[in-house]
């Protein structure tokens, strides 16, 4: 069983219901909806579709929105794509119009006003760059710097530059009353500025009296990370989104900084997300490049919670191949994690508090008694995602009779959410515990360590701490 969890986004080679079940089957724990392309009858069908296979599969995948967010992007191309050659003059316009290898459109009314001579601008994730020579007052005139193929409606980006683009749209507030309608379980931001942007989507969520959806803004811009501490404060977790981030800053710098919000992630007890190009090369080969072998099992050995499929599942050829060959990476990236080094590392920044010291001592434990289980009845989820954050070898049961708990715990590393109907005696949670890992434990015989609270729904904080030999 892996702990490191996978998102695995769907779009018109996942959408059908037989292969969301083989995705399902095959590693996928959060099924995620980018809302800068689906439908609102999309959204409903996904959702619909991924309900009914929980139920045939008695599985909990869990469902993210994915805010389209204050982004720009190219308008359409005769074509569907156009290549822009090195030394090219080319315009920008702000009105929509057809493109070619001569101009094109960008989708903020505001972008040529805004944008000044001399800005360099890129497109398609910074595959393409632009110099401003000139502008006119429709259309900016640039000179191509780095050479390659765009496609319709990819991303714009103008660096070292923060444009007047409202951070919520009319259809992203839409889009956020349909996360409530359908009460989803995660809500992912894009394009984040700062703390005061997240602040108001959690005021939204309020109005909505909504308080299951999770929070996960995305880090793509300077402004963002240079915020992350304040933006983490209020915030569920974190999205590494790879794709723009390397669009606005070097990319060489990629590497360290999505180090560093991993471990703010990891001292913070929130959940961190590695997005974009993963395994990009399986969009339309049956196997992933060596590098991209490295680069997923690197960010699972640096202790992250999540790791992120993006064109791989949504419009790639081989959506279930992907997925087995990213759950066998992350399982055998998970073999070489220095636990004992990530145990030291957490336990000098957990608060003194008797949950934090039990949650401590039960990892310790379980680690040197080579136990396979930490089961842990939970209403909240607290005590789960405290043990979670000491990223234990054991695999963390977590019993709850509260499908939305069962839901978020899904993208807590090491956690493996099971719904049950409600456990009023202390008698019931040994019984029901020794049950699910009975059943879960490949060998005959093992131990189990079960923690957590009782009286069940009395106590806010973990007071018992129980070694079992099956």
């Amino acid at each position: 069983m892996k702990k490191t969890k996978i998102i695995a986004t769907i779009g018109p080679a996942s959408k059908k219901e037989d292969i969301l079940e083989k995705m399902i089957l095959s590693g996928m724990d959060i099924a995620r909806i980018n809302m800068a392309h689906a439908t609102h009858d999309f959204c409903k069908d996904i959702v619909k579709k991924i309900n009914k296979i929980n139920e045939k599969l008695d599985t909990n995948v869990s469902i993210m929105l994915d805010l389209k967010g204050p982004d720009i992007t190219v308008g359409k191309f005769s074509k569907g794509k156009a290549f822009f050659h090195q030394g090219d003059k080319i315009r920008l316009y702000n009105q929509k119009m057809v493109g070619d290898n001569t101009k094109l459109s960008v989708s903020y009314e505001h972008f040529v006003e805004e944008v000044k001579i001399g800005s360099i601008i890129h497109l398609n994730d910074g595959l393409v760059e632009l110099e401003v020579l000139d502008k006119d007052y429709d259309n900016l005139l640039c000179e191509v710097k780095k050479e390659g193929e765009v496609f319709d409606n990819k991303s714009v980006n103008v660096l070292n530059t923060k444009l007047n683009i409202p951070f919520l749209s009319e259809k992203d507030k839409e889009d956020i009353r349909l996360a409530c309608k359908l009460n989803v379980d995660f809500l992912a931001l894009s394009f984040v500025s700062s703390y005061e942007d997240v602040i108001r989507i959690n005021d939204i969520l309020i109005e909505q009296d909504n308080d299951h959806i999770a929070i996960i803004p995305k880090i793509e811009n300077e402004q963002s990370f240079e915020d992350i501490d304040d933006i983490l404060k209020i915030s569920d977790g974190i999205m590494i989104a790879r794709g723009d981030l390397g669009a606005e800053i070097p990319m060489e710098r990629i590497p360290g900084i999505q180090k560093i919000i991993i471990n703010k992630c990891h001292t913070a007890g929130k959940v961190s997300i590695v997005a974009t190009e993963m395994m990009s090369t399986m969009e339309n080969a049956s196997r992933p490049t060596r590098a991209e072998v490295s680069d997923v099992a690197n960010a699972v050995i640096e202790g992250v919670d999540v790791v992120m499929l993006s064109g791989e599942t949504t419009i790639g050829k081989y959506p279930i191949d992907t997925l087995r060959a990213m759950s066998k990476i992350v399982e055998s990236a998970e073999q070489d994690i220095d636990y004992y080094d990530f145990l030291d590392k957490t336990m000098r920044t957990e608060k003194q508090d008797i949950t934090g010291s039990i949650a401590y001592s039960v990892v310790d434990c379980s680690s040197r008694l080579k136990c396979a289980f930490i089961v842990t009845p939970t209403i909240t989820g607290h005590t789960a995602k405290k043990i979670s954050r000491f990223h234990p070898k054991a695999i963390i049961i977590a019993l709850s009779p509260d499908i939305d708990t069962v839901k978020e715990l899904n993208m807590y590393y090491g956690i493996y959410p099971v719904l049950i109907d409600e456990l009023k005696s202390f008698d019931e949670i040994m019984i029901r515990s020794k049950e699910i890992a009975k059943k879960l434990l490949k060998e005959e015989k093992g131990k189990i360590i079960i923690t957590g609270g009782y009286p069940f729904s009395e106590v806010k904080h973990t007071n018992f701490m129980k070694i079992e030999e099956l």
